[in-house]
């Protein structure tokens, strides 16, 4: 759970064994929090603690899709690794009385799955997400390898539940970040930091400004080093950001 409020962020990803965790054909149990789904809305009960300082997040998440998508894409040459949206276009509803948030909005769910740990097979990646003016939702998921072709899923998915192959745009290399992360998207022209969400020593998630099909845009964007992510120091401090319960 990564909440961005001005005094009001937190932080939570807590990892937790399986004697901690449950899932029947409507509800996925993980400690004290858990997703419910009731044929129109997804309920996310959390209850949780933030790092470092300890403070409570409670409250329920609703979300109600517009449209359900059933796709699976492989991300790697392997297909080891697959990804795909499961509601682009969603509608919620966010009530928080820890820390004391309440809004509602637009959102994007989707869903990522792998048979064997992302260090395996991937290198860096760039993914955004935009709404387009027509509410269709825009993915670019760009990824690169040393020595081998890049590999881009330019993808619109549409209200009424088509998926499509777009045109890829030029890449653009971003600013380096506080930590040195160098990510780049793709745009028909400039591209603009609006806000740095987080910066980490592998990680950074922004909202960038750009342009794609005559359209300025305004993309929720990140990046991932895996070279840093698995660097001996980067896993020496990963657990005071990502506590274990077994």
């Amino acid at each position: 759970m990564a909440l961005y409020s001005r005094g009001a962020s937190r932080w939570a990803m807590t990892e937790r064994g399986g004697a901690h965790c449950a899932r029947d054909g409507r509800q996925f149990t993980i400690g004290p929090s858990a997703l419910t789904w009731d044929g129109s809305c997804l309920r996310i009960r959390i209850r949780e603690r933030s790092v470092p300082w300890g403070q409570r997040i409670e409250g329920e998440v609703r979300l109600w899709p517009e449209q359900l998508f059933n796709i699976s894409t492989p991300l790697d040459a392997a297909g080891r690794h697959r990804w795909g949206p499961l509601a682009p276009a969603s509608r919620v509803e966010v009530d928080l009385p820890a820390p004391g948030l309440r809004w509602q909005g637009r959102a994007y769910l989707d869903s990522n799955e792998g048979d064997e740990p992302i260090d395996r097979a991937f290198h860096t990646w760039n993914w955004s997400r935009a709404r387009l003016r027509d509410n269709s939702t825009l993915v670019f998921y760009d990824m690169q390898w040393p020595g081998l072709d890049e590999r881009l899923l330019s993808l619109r998915f549409t209200p009424d539940g088509q998926v499509e192959t777009m045109p890829a745009a030029p890449a653009h290399t971003l600013r380096p970040t506080g930590w040195r992360i160098r990510g780049r998207m793709r745009s028909e022209g400039p591209v603009n930091l609006q806000e740095e969400l987080e910066d980490t020593p592998f990680y950074q998630r922004s909202l960038l400004n750009f342009s794609y099909a005559g359209e300025s845009l305004l993309a929720f964007h990140e990046t991932l080093s895996v070279p840093r992510l698995v660097s001996p120091i980067v896993q020496a401090m990963l657990p005071w950001r990502m506590p274990r319960r077994g």
